[in-house]
């Protein structure tokens, strides 16, 4: 069971999570990179229960960047068998059962074959769920997204008068998200990774040194203690 919070403590509402490390991973362990990928995964269907449970509201993953087509076509292949595998079947399963709500965020219409439908079916099942909320940045950019929000302005014609940060903020890919309050990165290399740039306005960053593979629901309890 968690343990009880000072009153003063208060928990962050919205966390992001950069799961970096996994190439790393497998190297050391003389491993094929896709096991390191399947991993990665199996890892985030573990982990928003251990945040939701703690009283965390919304996780943000960054999933799948808008420059990781680089990849091989082998891998990227894998890659989005994998993803679709565990938006649709694991992470639609755990959030129908325990009544999360999944979201996707990113340049969606570019995905391959029909992972693109397949995200907004997911998001249409848990449309209602309140009990917490799982935001996968899939095929994303931070500065991919402020210029769609841009596009999407000027594509409604809003006059220059009418633009405040505010406003902008509903042109995201998910408007009505709050702002993050933590961001972890794991693999202990120190860069920002672009990820959510609007809304990391004010977070604290949380640069954790083991792999993504390596995260466990003891480092969600050490992460919430000292850093709400």
């Amino acid at each position: 069971m968690p343990e009880t919070k000072p009153k003063n403590q208060i928990t962050p509402a919205h966390i992001g999570i950069i799961m970096d490390g996994s190439n790393d991973w497998v190297l050391e362990r003389n491993l094929p990179i896709f096991e390191g990928h399947a991993y990665c995964y199996k890892k985030m269907v573990c982990a928003p229960e251990w945040f939701f449970s703690r009283g965390v509201k919304i996780v943000s993953f960054f999933v799948f960047s808008a420059e990781d087509w680089q990849c091989s076509q082998e891998e990227i292949n894998y890659l989005m068998k994998l993803l679709k595998q565990v938006i649709t079947e694991d992470l639609l399963s755990e959030a129908q059962r325990k009544k999360y709500k999944l979201l996707v965020s990113g340049r969606i219409d570019e995905l391959p074959g029909d992972l693109s439908q397949s995200c907004y079916d997911v998001m249409e099942k848990t449309r209602a769920n309140q009990a917490g909320t799982i935001n996968i940045c899939l095929n994303y950019g931070g500065r991919a997204e402020i210029v769609d929000a841009i596009r999407k302005l000027i594509k409604n014609k809003i006059e220059i008068e009418q633009i405040h940060e505010g406003l902008i903020k509903k042109y995201l890919y998910q408007g009505d998200l709050p702002d993050l309050d933590i961001i972890i990165k794991t693999s202990g290399k120190q860069q920002f990774s672009g990820f959510m740039l609007w809304q990391a306005y004010r977070s604290e960053l949380i640069f954790l040194k083991k792999y993504w593979p390596e995260f466990e629901e003891n480092d969600v309890e050490l992460i919430l203690r000292e850093n709400s």
